[in-house]
């Protein structure tokens, strides 16, 4: 996934495998990414298939519309999915070289073409990069390091240049740990960047994975068009957007004595 770190300091990456499933290593057994092998479109990780849920904030017609970028490549199941199945402009963006030769080798990300675009590089720079304003429908953030610790990118500063990337009605979602002690700070970062009310957070996997969703300028729709755009999305993709719908609240910041 996409650091900081320079060339020297990064961990090679390694793969393991398990009843089916290829998983992506940075030099730990911390698991950074899989896919089923049989199924290489299919998104393997429950807190991957959540960080689509920015798909309930968006009109089902243009689900498969516009450009999505993804920070951090993993094992390039969310940049498989939206290159192959939504077929959307696709760009991901990773800072580790030995990751994306894992992905083109073990885990079958295509080559570059019309529509997909690899950036070996550093994501601060590319959503701070003045060509990119404005260009990103869809904005996919997961960016840990080898020890999976905390984001290696993770202020308000990063935040607001990640806004800055999406189109108006864009949308980001960002993997956190939301059972970490760093979970409020780092929510309370997105929430300055984007504004209070353009923020949603899922509950946390059992792993602990809490996904955020932020807007930009984001109009959300009465319950009854969540609810037929859940079950266009698990008709057409096969996704738990309808568990989505039940585990998405609007994000507050916690107070004294709620032990967030």
């Amino acid at each position: 996934m996409s650091t900081k770190k320079s060339k020297a300091t990064q961990a090679g990456a390694t793969i393991s495998e398990f009843d089916g499933v290829r998983y992506l290593h940075l030099g730990t057994d911390w698991v950074q990414g899989a896919m089923r092998i049989r199924k290489p479109r299919q998104l393997e990780l429950e807190y991957v298939q959540r960080m689509m849920a920015w798909m309930l904030w968006r009109p089902t017609e243009l689900l498969d519309q516009g450009h999505a970028v993804q920070l951090g490549l993993g094992a390039g199941a969310i940049t498989r999915f939206a290159h192959q199945v939504l077929r959307m402009r696709t760009t991901a963006v990773e800072l580790n070289a030995t990751v994306i030769d894992a992905c083109r080798l073990w885990f079958h990300l295509p080559d570059d073409d019309e529509r997909l675009a690899v950036v070996h590089g550093d994501a601060a720079a590319w959503v701070a990069d003045a060509s990119h304003l404005l260009s990103v429908d869809v904005l996919c953030v997961d960016l840990y390091d080898h020890e999976a610790a905390a984001p290696v990118l993770d202020d308000e500063a990063f935040y607001a240049a990640c806004r800055g990337v999406l189109a108006p009605g864009g949308l980001m979602t960002v993997n956190l740990f939301g059972r970490d002690s760093s979970f409020d700070r780092s929510a309370g970062h997105i929430a300055a960047a984007f504004g209070s009310d353009q923020v949603w957070q899922l509950a946390p996997t059992k792993e602990g994975n809490t996904i955020v969703v932020a807007g930009h300028g984001v109009e959300v729709p009465d319950r009854d068009t969540l609810v037929q755009r859940a079950a266009a999305i698990e008709s057409r993709y096969a996704l738990k957007a309808s568990k989505w719908l039940r585990l998405v609240k609007p994000w507050r910041p916690a107070v004294d004595g709620d032990g967030g």
